[in-house]
């Protein structure tokens, strides 16, 4: 396993701390079209003796996923995963949750020793959208998961045979929060038998999962085996713990919540499992107010730690 990170900023600070604990992989945002903007976010991240392993988040995917894409933002991906060819770039986790990203409710609850970490809680999601910068909706249409399903086939079927001739592998992050639907518009990504029905979809290696742990732990599965079932699926790790339920949790610190870790890493091990596995969302420590939440680094640089602690340990 590859102990790597996302960094709110990729300030020339946050960049050496990882290293220095140890951090091998990188997380970068999506950098646009342009190869040379790539090449350059690569080039930065390897002169800190790391690694540009993943392009996550902020994609150009929204018109796809209601179904009204006038074929730019599908060339925009393909472009994107021949870039990524390019540079070296193996994996690119996407979600298919149409109108929003994560969602949260809170983002200041309380954790141990007033640590703020973020919460939702289904009965105050009308003030979700702002509260947390990644939260954004999109239009006011609703969707249903058959369309859905049908959008999600069909973004598949035009990009699997292009990452298969680059060598990209795309990941798909569960729904988070994992419910049937929220603001007017379902969600299919919330069940463990729906990401066998994604993987099945368009069978090929590079039609894979990003298995958030946290949104698991949300849908009340037992995590370890479900780790097994989905076994060499299982490509990329946002590995981060909850306490609580799909429609009511708080994010906790890695070693205070529901979840045996520990066991979870066995699990990984037993698949084989090797790829990035990174800490996503993080408690806000003292001092940090002024940070993103969830995105903040002093409760990053405790993950590593953690991390690298049970890497070591199984």
């Amino acid at each position: 396993m590859k102990l790597s990170t996302v960094l709110t900023p990729m300030s020339d600070e946050n960049l050496t701390l990882a290293a220095q604990c140890g951090v091998t992989d990188v997380v970068g945002r999506y950098p646009g079209t342009n190869l040379d903007d790539l090449l350059r976010l690569r080039d930065r991240i390897e002169s800190f003796g790391m690694r540009l392993a993943v392009i996550e988040g902020y994609l150009p995917i929204e018109q796809i996923k209601i179904g009204r894409d006038d074929g730019s933002e599908i060339a925009a991906m393909k472009s994107l995963i021949r870039n990524m060819q390019q540079a070296g770039i193996s994996l690119l986790c996407y979600n298919f949750m149409a109108g929003t990203d994560w969602v949260r409710t809170r983002v200041d609850e309380p954790e141990r020793a007033g640590a703020k970490v973020t919460a939702f809680r289904l009965a105050d999601v009308q003030h979700a959208m702002s509260l947390t910068a990644n939260s954004q909706q999109v239009g006011t249409d609703t969707i249903t998961a058959p369309e859905l399903w049908q959008n999600l086939r069909g973004f598949l079927r035009e990009l699997i045979p292009v990452a298969e001739d680059a060598g990209v592998t795309l990941c798909m992050h569960p729904d988070d929060p994992p419910l049937p639907e929220l603001l007017g518009k379902a969600r299919i990504m919330n069940s463990v038998e729906n990401f066998e029905r994604l993987v099945d979809l368009v069978p090929s290696p590079r039609n894979a999962i990003c298995f958030c742990q946290g949104t698991f732990a949300t849908m009340g599965v037992d995590v370890p085996a479900t780790i097994r079932r989905l076994g060499r699926h299982i490509q990329y790790v946002h590995f981060r713990d909850i306490r609580g339920t799909r429609e009511s949790f708080v994010e906790t610190f890695h070693d205070n919540g529901q979840t045996d870790m520990a066991a979870a890493m066995r699990a990984y091990r037993d698949i084989g499992f090797t790829g990035p596995i990174r800490p996503d969302h993080v408690p806000q420590l003292i001092g940090e107010d002024d940070g993103e939440p969830g995105y903040t680094m002093l409760g990053r640089l405790f993950a590593y730690g953690y991390i690298r602690g049970l890497i070591h340990a199984t």
